[in-house]
């Protein structure tokens, strides 16, 4: 559950180091609020959540799928057998 999450915290992310990368580039102040415009916060983070909601639908239809049904986690002659999709 971590891992996905931050997976997409990072696909989140991706635009604002693309910004900072060029502002670096550029040879500018970073943190100058002159460059953190409103309408540039609000660019970088509609194309964050675009980026998050186009990896959720690759993970959706390319993920490997398992056949068969799960058999949940059950005690069988006093041991605990795990989980498992049979």
């Amino acid at each position: 559950m971590g891992r996905s999450i931050s997976e997409l915290a990072l696909l989140y992310l991706i635009p604002f180091a693309a910004y900072f990368l060029y502002l670096l580039l550029r040879g500018v102040y970073i943190l100058s609020f002159d460059h953190w415009t409103r309408r540039v916060l609000a660019t970088l983070t509609v194309s964050g959540l675009a980026l998050v909601l186009v990896g959720l639908l690759a993970t959706g239809f390319f993920a490997e799928r398992h056949a068969g049904a799960y058999q949940p986690a059950h005690i069988e002659n006093g041991r605990l057998v795990p989980g498992q999709i049979q």
